[in-house]
C-alpha cells in the first residue's frame, strides 16, 4: 500500500480479541495502546473487565456489608443507594436522618453544591444568601441541628459515592453563591439571580477542594465519581437542548479526568465509568423520555459495580449473564419498540416510581422484623444471664416457672380452639394465682 504522495506507506498488524489487524505504523502509539471495541468485542468474556473498566477497577475489592456508605450527588448516587441497601450494605445516608445529603441526595447535583454540604459540615461555612431548597421549592435552611447530623454522617464515612449531574448553574450575583438546583419562582429576583454554566476551571477547583477536605477530616476514606448518564431536561441557554447537554457533561468529565490525574497516586480514589457504561454499551438505553436509562441498564450498571468494588461482591460470570441478558433487552427494544401495554410514558413512569416505593416500604418491613427479632434475642440473653447469676434454688423455681407458663399457655390455646372460653379464663385466672 502507498500513501497519496507516492511514498510506501508503513504498516503493522496486531492482535485485538484474537483477530489479526493492520493499522499505519508511520506514528509511534506509546505505551499504552487501547484499542475502541467493535460489535465483534462485545461477546468476549473479558469484555468488560478489558474494555470497560481497564484503569478505573481497583487492585482489590474494599466495600463489605459493614462499610459506612455515604452517596449523594445525582442519580447514580441516589441508584446505588437503593440497590445496596436492598443488598444489606451499610448505606448511612438510607438511614433515617435530618441531614439534606439524605433527604435530598440526588438532588445536590453541581460541584458547587456538594461542596457546600462539605464546608458547611466540616467547616461550619454557611452560605448568606438563601441557596437551599426542596423539591418543591421549600426552603431548607441552614439548621445547625441538621449541620451536625450532616457532619455525624460524614465524620462515620469510609466510602464517599459522589455523583456529578450537570454544570448549569443559578447563582446569586450579590454574593456569588450557587443554587442547589434553580431559584424558587417566588423568590427570583432578575437584578441579582443570574444563570450561567460552569467552566472548567471552577469545576476541577471545585474537585480539588471536596478531595482535600475528606483527606483531611477522613484520611482513610474511599472516594468514589461517577457522571450521571441522565441528560438535562431542559437548558437555561438560548441552544438547543441535546447540544447544551453535551457540553454540561464535557465539562464534568473532562475536568474529573483532569483531576483523577493529578491524584493518580492517591490509592484511594476511584472512578466509576457509570457515564460511559449507559451512554457507550448500549443502543436503545433510554426510556421513552429520552432521558432516564432502562431498568435493565441500570441493573447492569450497579451489578458492574458490586463485581469490581465489593467483597464477596458479585461473581463475573453473574454479572456477564447480567450483561449479556441486557444487550438481548437492547436488541429486542431496537427491533420491537418501548413495550408500554398501551400505557402513555407517564402513566408507565408512576407506575414504576409506585413499584419502587413498595420495594422501599418491603425493604423497610423486613429491616423492622430483623429488629424485632433481635430485641428478643437480646432480652432473652439478658435473662439468661439473669438465672445465671440467681442462686442454685431460685433458678430451680424459675425454671419450674417458666415450664408451668409454657404448659398453661399451650393448655388455654387448645381451651380457646375448642371454643371453650368460660373454662379457659377461669383455669387462666386460677393457674396465674397459684403461680
Amino acid at each position: 500500500m502507498t500513501s497519496n504522495t507516492g511514498h510506501p506507506m508503513s504498516m503493522i498488524t496486531y492482535e485485538q480479541d484474537g483477530e489479526i489487524k493492520r493499522t499505519s505504523g508511520s506514528f509511534f502509539r506509546g505505551e499504552n495502546t487501547n484499542f475502541h471495541p467493535s460489535d465483534q468485542t462485545f461477546s468476549n468474556a473479558d469484555f468488560l473487565s478489558k474494555y470497560v473498566m481497564k484503569g478505573w477497577a481497583p487492585p482489590s475489592s474494599f466495600v463489605t456489608k459493614e462499610t459506612p456508605i455515604v452517596a449523594f450527588g445525582s442519580c447514580f448516587a441516589a441508584n446505588i443507594s437503593d440497590y445496596l441497601h436492598a443488598r444489606g450494605y451499610n448505606v448511612l445516608t438510607k438511614h433515617e436522618n435530618r441531614a439534606y445529603v439524605t433527604q435530598m441526595g440526588d438532588g445536590i447535583v453541581n460541584t458547587f453544591a456538594i461542596l457546600q454540604q462539605f464546608e458547611w459540615a466540616w467547616l461550619n461555612k454557611t452560605p448568606s444568601a438563601d441557596l437551599w431548597h426542596g423539591y418543591r421549592a421549600e426552603e431548607f435552611g441552614y439548621d445547625d441541628d441538621v449541620r451536625r447530623d450532616t457532619k455525624a454522617l460524614f465524620d462515620a464515612a469510609e466510602l464517599f459515592v459522589i455523583t456529578l449531574g450537570l454544570s448549569e448553574i443559578w447563582y446569586d450575583e450579590l454574593t456569588g453563591e450557587v443554587f442547589w438546583r434553580a431559584v424558587p419562582r417566588d423568590r427570583y429576583d432578575p437584578s441579582r439571580h443570574k444563570f450561567r454554566v460552569a467552566t472548567h476551571a471552577e469545576t476541577l477547583a471545585n474537585l480539588h477542594r471536596i478531595h482535600a477536605l475528606i483527606r483531611e477530616y477522613r484520611p482513610e476514606a474511599h472516594i468514589l465519581f461517577s457522571v450521571s448518564p441522565v441528560p438535562l431536561t431542559a437548558t437555561f441557554r438560548p441552544v438547543s437542548c441535546i447540544t447544551a447537554d453535551a457540553v454540561s457533561k464535557a465539562t464534568l468529565r473532562s475536568a474529573l479526568d483532569e483531576f483523577l490525574g493529578v491524584h493518580s497516586s492517591d490509592q484511594r480514589l476511584h472512578y466509576m465509568p457509570s457515564y460511559e457504561a449507559v451512554t457507550r454499551l448500549f443502543s436503545h438505553q433510554w426510556e421513552g423520555d429520552r432521558r432516564h436509562p432502562h431498568i435493565h441498564v441500570l441493573d447492569f450498571n450497579m451489578q458492574m459495580f458490586e463485581a469490581f468494588f465489593c467483597k464477596p461482591g458479585l461473581p463475573m460470570p453473574t454479572l456477564e449473564a447480567t450483561f449479556r441478558a441486557a444487550l438481548e433487552t437492547d436488541v429486542k427494544l431496537g427491533m420491537e419498540g418501548h413495550e408500554n401495554e398501551g400505557m402513555s410514558y407517564s402513566q408507565l413512569r408512576n407506575l414504576r416510581i409506585e413499584e419502587r416505593r413498595e420495594a422501599k416500604r418491603e425493604a423497610r418491613r423486613q429491616e423492622r422484623i430483623m429488629e424485632r427479632a433481635a430485641l428478643r434475642n437480646r432480652l432473652k440473653q439478658e435473662q439468661q444471664r439473669a438465672e445465671s447469676n440467681l442462686p442454685k434454688q431460685d433458678r430451680k423455681r424459675a425454671k419450674i416457672t417458666l415450664v408451668s407458663t409454657l404448659l398453661l399457655k399451650a393448655a388455654v390455646a387448645l381451651l380457646a380452639l375448642q371454643g371453650v372460653w368460660s373454662l379457659a379464663d377461669d383455669w387462666l385466672m386460677a393457674a396465674v394465682l397459684a403461680l
